[in-house]
């Protein structure tokens, strides 16, 4: 039977309690430290405050974690993040690796977006790289525009007051109370002015009552009007006064044309110089009788032979 010094069973119980208490430690964090993981990478211009041993998840899903994040040794100015899976979800070499904020304060993790189409992935593949934006980068993305746009409203607020400042010196001040002043006064006639009005309404109450009852009754005198003009047959006297009218313009073209004793009286010239001479012939003679009565009226008492008239006696 082999002897065992003292100090070799102390280091072997030493070892033994190291062993079972990563064990223990691995078993806590739900971890298998006798399952195989599987190593990616991702490269990124920025990380976004990931650091070593930030989660790493699928839909939400812890799958792994970050085991080291690294300068890339050809690419200045980008960093290398090696994570690691621990189960044996499959995806393809199309995933993409999210950096993206698991909470509100802005705490950074790693999610795979899955792709099921084409080569599966294996480890040591380095998939595509992406970042999400933050609340915060968000918010600034919205806020950036907005700020300028503040600015601008300042500074013209600034340009506005002073103008403004220039503009009300003491004499615009000044102007400026006495338009107001005025407008005061103005007010206070037009209060005295209603006030008039209120009480000649007032007082005339009885009188406006009869006014509008007047008026209601004139309206309703009208309605009758128009009502006994829309059952008198308006039309039918139009049309006969239309046929009068044609009647008459008728009558004045025959005149016109000579038609009828009207016309011919009035048209034929030879009628005219008979009616014109006659009436000088009948002048002539009214001229004669008032010259000449004897000639036609004779009266003798003693049987006087009457004198002979001659046509030159009239003329004389």
């Amino acid at each position: 039977m082999i002897k065992l010094s003292r100090e070799l069973k102390t280091g072997l119980i030493a070892i033994i309690t190291i062993i079972l208490f990563i064990w223990g430690f691995s078993f806590i964090k739900n971890d298998n430290i006798f399952k195989k993981e599987r190593v990616f990478y991702a490269t990124y211009k920025n990380v976004q405050g990931l650091v070593s041993s930030s989660l790493v998840t699928i839909n939400g899903y812890k799958v792994g974690k970050i085991d080291k994040i690294s300068f890339h040794p050809q690419k200045k100015g980008y960093l290398i993040v090696t994570f690691s899976l621990n189960n044996d979800f499959q995806f393809s070499k199309k995933s993409i690796a999210k950096i993206y904020s698991s909470d509100l304060i802005g705490t950074k993790s790693l999610s795979i977006i899955p792709d099921y189409e084409g080569e599966l992935s294996i480890s040591g593949d380095t998939l595509k790289s992406e970042i999400e934006p933050g609340v915060f980068e968000l918010l600034n993305e919205k806020v950036a525009p907005l700020q300028s746009k503040f600015q601008s409203l300042l500074t013209n607020t600034d340009s506005l007051m002073q103008n403004l400042n220039n503009i009300l010196d003491v004499k615009t001040e000044d102007n400026i109370k006495a338009s107001i002043k005025s407008l005061k006064n103005i007010l206070l006639v037009f209060e005295k002015t209603s006030k008039s009005i209120d009480s000649i309404v007032i007082g005339n109450q009885s009188n406006l009552d009869a006014i509008l009852l007047n008026s209601k009754e004139i309206t309703q005198n009208l309605k009758q009007l128009t009502d006994s003009l829309k059952e008198a047959n308006i039309a039918t006297a139009i049309t006969d006064f239309r046929k009068t009218i044609a009647n008459l313009d008728q009558i004045l073209t025959d005149i016109n044309s000579g038609k009828g004793s009207a016309g011919k009286l009035l048209n034929d010239n030879q009628l005219y110089q008979n009616f014109t001479n006659a009436s000088k012939e009948l002048e002539a003679l009214l001229r004669d009788m008032k010259l000449h009565p004897k000639r036609f009226v004779h009266f003798s008492l003693f049987g006087k032979k009457s004198k002979t008239y001659t046509a030159n006696d009239s003329i004389k």
